[in-house]
């Protein structure tokens, strides 16, 4: 019987097929969990030093298309979480879930999962590689021990390479390096290992040599033991043959044991212990591999160095070799224990980092357990918001799947139902009493009161924004909702209504980011929406210092208020958006005696008037406010305090002179050499700044700086001067002054006037 005697289109039976294909998927997952862990109507036992220190909580990250997903799909299968392998071709992997990321073949929101490999708990999150996405990886490297960043064999390190080791350098992270795609023509492991060196400036401890690369990628040896790992053409990868190198093996064993020897050298230079058993030895070769794994991970764990793996995922060849260096370099949660997470002792410490809403169960909070554990019908406490929650249901997540548990204990990641006010980055702690206690502990160490919840995240500010409205006034409550879960969901994406037109206003981190936002409106939450062109999200700033003194002096009901104060505002290249004013001591005033709360209520006045600056609305940054001088009478309100700092700061800043800041884009471009000359005159164009050009295989790589305006659309153009070969990548680099003519057009491309 044909499709169309059935009344489907192909891009139906697609759609059904997929239906399919991941309800099956589905009931193996939960299946093989329910097998492979203890069953849920058990209480899991408290996490003891020896079950810790076999967890491991760990992330992969990479460029775009480097094959995060596919590595983690083949772990699942190799651990035998998954009965046969996803692939993100045919749309029907664990890991990505969303019917965006099978759409389009992206990773678009990070996903956990928790699976055994060798007696070892892997609580794995796999990240987006896109840009617009770096949220996604921010607050999943926030709350893990270790990570795997992946890169592509035939491109090195790549823009968003560097981008995402920085993030993991920001919550200091051991990592390990896998060169992925080795079976493609133009892969070239060393020129990756000269990458690694130049771009991320770390040490690389190569672990393994490549058998043969391209079409001919048979394996690797492991240089510890000089055991060659050859996997057959075809199968599922799951069995391969090992076979010891002898000097009879040809020129491989020559090359082997040079690899070796510098290995060997690298980890001595680098661990004492290595260095002191070669010196007792002499002979390299007497060294066991033992030491040299254990010391080659505690160069790791010490940030001294990265070892380096290779393979290729999607012809299933490296990863279980990859899977057990996890077991042998990352840290467990003993290894990377919080000494602030050790003042709650045996109390619950907890960081939400996640917020999902489910259909059936309602808000989702994805949790890291640093100390204590979180049990199904019992009372917490939010220290940011100082507020009490309470957690109805306990799970452990499998991907977009939930497996219900009695209790999850530290050095693990939870996921829990019925928290109504808390949000990303928020800390949870047993009770209120406990966190006080903890603030106690901190203060008396020096530390402040707030120390008593973890460091939160930081959100990276928007750089687009558009108007958003509903296809007809029926669809504006819904519209509304819709917002208001995904901006729980989604921290990066903001929402507020513009006070003078009334139009709803959507700021987001690109062009692919808002684009998505709106196909998960219209798909999730059924809500016809149109999205009106994308703006460019400036900043503003002062060229010149300002002063204003200011009195509040006003009466309500029965209570007076009283508040004169003095603040000056001064240019500060690079100080991004105000967080902390600065107190301005002289021999006459001493503000140090002031009360706590007053200045909080200054600084939080003064953060409300840099929201929206004189010359088209943006936030005023790179400024510095000083506070000179400030008298408070008896009975006043904190709030009055804060609405009289931001009067001062708005009309000092509305009589200084002030100017637009563009945002400008570190712009990474791959194109082939005969397109080269077209790249860089139509750069030449947009105000860009070419930094650098370099030679990757038979590929130009273009380095620039340039201006975001003038890279709107520019996909289409690229595709158009490179006949469709061309790819770029794009992230924030700095805000740069706009020129009196640039300011001009911004205007009106702003206004329309």
């Amino acid at each position: 019987m044909s499709m169309m005697m059935l009344g489907l289109g192909r891009s139906s039976c697609r759609s059904a097929t997929r239906k399919l294909v991941k309800t099956a998927r589905i009931k193996l997952l939960v299946s093989t969990a329910s097998t492979s862990s203890s069953s849920s109507a058990e209480p899991e036992p408290k996490t003891n030093e020896t079950e810790m220190s076999r967890i491991r909580n760990i992330g992969i990250m990479a460029h775009i298309d480097a094959g995060k997903t596919t590595t983690t799909e083949r772990m699942l299968y190799y651990a035998g979480f998954t009965k046969f392998m996803g692939e993100v071709d045919h749309g029907d992997t664990v890991m990505d879930y969303m019917s965006q990321e099978r759409d389009r073949g992206i990773t678009i929101t990070s996903a956990a999962i928790t699976f055994s490999w060798k007696k070892h708990r892997f609580n794995l999150i796999d990240t987006p590689g896109h840009v617009d996405f770096t949220l996604e990886v921010e607050r999943s490297l926030r709350v893990l021990d270790g990570a795997v960043a992946i890169l592509d064999a035939s491109a090195g390190v790549e823009a968003q390479t560097m981008s995402v080791w920085r993030q993991a350098d920001r919550y200091d992270l051991p990592r390990i390096l896998y060169v992925n795609k080795m079976d493609k023509n133009n892969a070239d492991f060393n020129f990756c290992i000269s990458s690694i060196k130049d771009k991320l400036h770390v040490v690389p401890i190569v672990t393994q040599l490549p058998i043969g690369v391209g079409k001919e990628f048979k394996g690797m040896v492991n240089l510890f033991d000089k055991v060659a790992h050859v996997w057959e053409t075809g199968g599922d990868g799951q069995t391969f043959v090992k076979r010891a190198l002898t000097p009879k093996s040809g020129r491989i064993y020559g090359d082997v044991l040079e690899a070796r020897s510098r290995m060997i050298e690298s980890i001595a230079d680098l661990d004492d212990r290595v260095a002191e058993l070669l010196l007792s030895h002499e002979d390299p070769e007497k060294v066991s591999c033992g030491d040299l794994r254990a010391g080659l991970r505690r160069i790791t764990l010490d940030h001294k160095a990265v070892p380096v793996l290779l393979g290729s995922s999607f012809k299933k060849k490296g990863v279980q070799s990859l899977m057990d260096a996890v077991i042998d370099y990352l840290p467990s949660p003993l290894d990377r224990a919080l000494p602030f997470a050790a003042l709650y002792g045996e109390s619950l410490c907890a960081l939400a980092f996640k917020t999902v809403h489910d259909k059936q169960r309602g808000l989702l909070s994805y949790l890291r357990l640093y100390s204590g554990m979180v049990s199904p019908n019992t009372d917490c406490y939010n220290v940011n918001r100082d507020a009490k929650e309470h957690v109805q249901r306990v799970y452990h997540a499998y991907s977009d799947e939930y497996k219900e548990a009695k209790c999850v204990a530290a050095g693990n990641i939870a996921v829990v139902t019925g928290l109504k006010q808390t949000r990303t980055g928020d800390t949870l702690a047993a009770s209120a009493a406990a966190a006080a206690e903890v603030g106690k502990k901190a203060q008396a160490g020096g530390e402040d009161k707030m120390a008593s919840a973890l460091a939160g995240l930081t959100i990276p500010e928007p750089v687009f924004f558009c108007t958003i409205e509903p296809a007809s006034l029926a669809y504006q409550k819904p519209l509304e909702g819709a917002l208001e879960r995904l901006q729980k969901e989604d921290p990066s994406l903001r929402v507020r209504v513009d006070a003078e037109t009334g139009e709803t206003i959507l700021s987001g981190m690109g062009e692919l980011h808002l684009d998505i936002i709106k196909a998960r409106i219209e798909s999730e939450y059924k809500v016809e929406c149109d999205l009106g062109p994308l703006q460019i999200a400036y900043r503003e700033t002062l060229l010149s210092p300002a002063q204003k003194s200011l009195v509040l002096d006003r009466t309500l009901g029965d209570a007076k208020h009283y508040v004169a104060m003095t603040l000056s505002l001064a240019p500060t290249r690079g100080a991004g958006f105000m967080r902390r004013i600065q107190l301005v001591n002289t021999k006459e005033k001493n503000l140090a005696t002031l009360r706590r709360e007053h200045v909080h209520a200054v600084e939080n006045g003064a953060r409300s008037a840099c929201e929206h600056g004189p010359l088209l609305g943006f936030k005023v940054v790179d400024v510095t406010v000083g506070l000179h001088d400030l008298e408070v009478g008896r009975g006043t309100s904190s709030a009055m305090i804060a609405a009289c700092s931001s009067q001062c700061v708005t009309q000092a800043i509305q009589e200084a002179q002030m100017c637009l800041l563009e945002p400008m884009m570190a712009l990474e471009i791959s194109c082939e050499e005969r397109h080269l000359h077209g790249v860089l005159a139509d750069l030449s164009k947009k105000r860009s700044h070419i930094l650098q050009i370099e030679s990757r295989a038979d590929m130009r790589i273009v380095l620039a700086t340039s201006p975001l305006a003038e890279l709107m659309g520019y996909s289409t153009q690229l595709r158009t001067i490179t006949s469709g070969t061309g790819t770029f990548s794009i992230e924030l680099s700095t805000y740069e002054p706009l020129t009196a003519d640039e300011h001009r057009k911004a205007v009106h491309r702003v206004t329309g006037l």
